[in-house]
């Protein structure tokens, strides 16, 4: 084989819907002052009987009916979280455990907002490498849970959700070579620290570095698929800020793709936000398969991943 697909996707939101007419209620804001600023107006909010593993396993699930597969078919599961509470087990065993996965290798990635497309380009790198078979890939998050309700700068960004991607060997290459890298002294600007953990952010020093900076970093993982980014069906950013996400695509210069606004129904997932965007895109039909698309993640750390896959 001389590369690696993605056979499938599948992705996972909890039943709660918060508006922003729920959160005036709740912080001084309304829903004019939280739409022209991020563009969300609804998220979705798991309980507090659903950990971030139960809806990892329920996008996992997902993705391995849509592409005829079992549990014991997957021998790597790679879960992309910030918001694993406990350090061990790990997210991955504890959604191995809950699918019934016999033995697999199963390893968390905490790069935070870019961590489903690193976790992507790990699974991509395992398979080619013959060391795994196949793969599931997850990015999940509960961003509820580590959000500060009383702070409205941050808490009318944030949704849990989960995606899911199987990885396995492919004749032709359907995942690009990723292009990733980070910024670590700016790596305070997105944080989820503290007893217990809370997400903070300097909004203003993200959305000068995503528009400025991210621009040409995007275009040359276009470059290293061999395309332009004309050539792109769809485009999947970070589901951060529509304020971010717009200008950032359009700077990009795929005129012709279709791209993924998730962010207005689902706010800002972590993790979670690619795979969930790129999922829904799938589903509704707006990418065809073999259709050409960029995912791209940038956040906590100030890290960013991107590679164009091809469409399941």
């Amino acid at each position: 084989m001389n590369g690696t697909r993605i056979a499938s996707v599948g992705h996972y939101q909890p039943a709660k819907v918060l508006t922003n007419k729920d959160l005036a209620g709740m912080v001084d804001t309304s829903d004019e002052w939280i739409t022209s600023r991020v563009g969300i107006r609804t998220r979705h909010i798991a309980g507090p009987d659903e950990p971030v593993d139960e809806l990892a396993a329920h996008a996992a699930a997902k993705a391995l009916a849509a592409a005829g597969l079992t549990p014991g078919d997957i021998d790597l599961v790679l879960v992309a979280t910030s918001t694993a509470i406990d350090r061990s087990p790990n997210m991955a065993a504890r959604v191995a455990a809950r699918l019934g996965i016999p033995s697999p290798a199963a390893m968390d990635v905490n790069v935070v907002c870019a961590g489903f497309t690193h976790a992507l380009a790990t699974a991509d790198h395992a398979v080619r490498a013959g060391a795994a078979v196949r793969a599931l890939v997850i990015g999940a998050d509960k961003m509820s849970e580590v959000t500060d309700w009383s702070d409205r700068t941050t808490c009318v960004l944030v949704g849990d959700g989960a995606g899911a991607a199987v990885v396995e060997a492919a004749d032709e290459p359907g995942i690009g070579p990723v292009l990733w890298g980070s910024v670590p002294e700016m790596g305070h600007a997105v944080r989820i620290e503290g007893t217990p953990p809370r997400f903070a952010q300097e909004g203003q020093s993200v959305y000068r570095w995503a528009t400025t900076q991210l621009p040409p970093i995007a275009r040359k993982a276009c470059e290293k698929a061999g395309l332009t980014p004309a050539d792109l069906a769809g485009v999947v950013l970070h589901q951060a800020n529509l304020r971010i996400i717009e200008p950032l695509a359009e700077k990009i210069g795929a005129v012709n793709a279709v791209v993924a606004r998730d962010v207005i129904q689902s706010g800002n997932t972590s993790a979670a936000s690619i795979p969930l965007a790129f999922s829904k895109l799938v589903e509704q039909g707006a990418v065809r398969t073999g259709d050409p698309v960029l995912l791209f993640g940038f956040g906590g750390n100030l890290s960013y991943a991107g590679q164009v896959v091809r469409c399941p």
